[in-house]
């Protein structure tokens, strides 16, 4: 394990208390990176398309007050997971996202303790409140927030294993939200076709998002002996793997249109075919030797995720 020099180590110990002493503009910049805003973007694009597929477009005031209500719970949900994540890989973000608050100092650990601890309690409290409308809100909750906790935290850290690390991802993000955010809207267990195409869509489309995040963090696994698909098979293999992952998905989709019934099938078809044929595009132009390159090819990745969620329940 590799071991930082004393003087960096002064001037990490040094910079963690500095939180208190920035100016509240960068305060809440510090807090927006610890929730990895990808993350909080994705999650806010899913409830929000779920809660529009189960409400059919509904806008009373109810409604609107329990699709808020599961946001917000899913917000705390998303920061604990990806807060604890950054606690225990310190170390590794050092190397591969020296950015982040608490690899850069922003934070103290006590700090980030707290932030993950209040978001955890406060998912937890939001569901349980809903249990009046759905035990699904809570079972997607708890179920995440478990998960997450096993990815990241001993004895456990299945984030060590590359299968099973994939496995939390997809199964948070693919099945748990889609399948429990829906029927915590629709108020009932009900399967449409237009959920299962698009959760199976998801669920493969999140498989190839967690297999290609590993690419621009290679030294800082490789350092801390972090096994992921990337360092066992090489980038190239992954980053084709991922692309041919994600065409399969647009192709897949546009293929059942047909059978799903939408209101706009030009609008699904179109939201298929373009957003994969500036994938292409877009992946022709990455140079797997360059960090920075891989990274905002990974960033485009979630942008296309984001627009699936918004595209989808338009056409239905």
């Amino acid at each position: 394990m590799a071991i930082l020099p004393p003087i960096l180590l002064a001037r990490m110990t040094a910079q963690s208390s500095t939180f208190l002493s920035l100016s509240p503009g960068r305060r809440f910049y510090a807090l927006w990176k610890f929730s990895r805003p990808h993350t909080i973007i994705g999650t806010t694009c899913s409830t929000l398309s779920l809660f529009l597929l189960a409400s059919s477009g509904a806008s009373g005031s109810s409604e609107i007050a329990t699709f808020l209500w599961a946001w917000i719970a899913c917000l705390c949900g998303n920061v604990y997971i990806v807060g604890l994540n950054q606690l225990t890989d310190v170390a590794i973000d050092r190397i591969n996202k020296p950015h982040l608050p608490l690899a850069s100092g922003e934070f103290s650990r006590r700090q980030g303790q707290s932030i993950v601890g209040m978001t955890g309690i406060a998912a937890i409290a939001i569901a349980v409140l809903a249990l009046s409308q759905s035990p699904w809100l809570l079972a997607t909750v708890a179920l995440s927030l478990a998960i997450g906790s096993a990815y990241s935290l001993p004895p456990f850290r299945l984030k060590r294993y590359p299968l099973m690390a994939s496995l939390c991802i997809f199964t948070v993000r693919g099945v748990l939200v889609n399948l429990g955010l829906f029927w915590h809207f629709a108020g009932k267990i009900a399967l449409p076709t237009s959920l299962i195409a698009l959760t199976l869509f998801v669920l493969v489309f999140t498989f190839a998002i967690a297999i290609f995040k590993d690419i621009p963090d290679m030294e800082g696994d490789r350092q801390y002996n972090i096994s992921t698909f990337t360092l066992q098979l090489g980038a190239k293999k992954i980053f084709n793997l991922a692309r041919w992952v994600i065409t399969a998905c647009y192709i897949g989709l546009a293929i059942a249109s047909t059978s799903l019934s939408p209101n706009n099938l030009p609008l699904l078809l179109v939201s298929q075919f373009i957003p994969l044929a500036l994938f292409w595009l877009f992946s022709q132009r990455v140079n797997l030797q360059q960090r920075r390159s891989i990274t905002l090819f990974y960033q485009f990745i979630w942008i296309l995720f984001f627009a699936q969620y918004l595209l989808y329940p338009m056409a239905f």
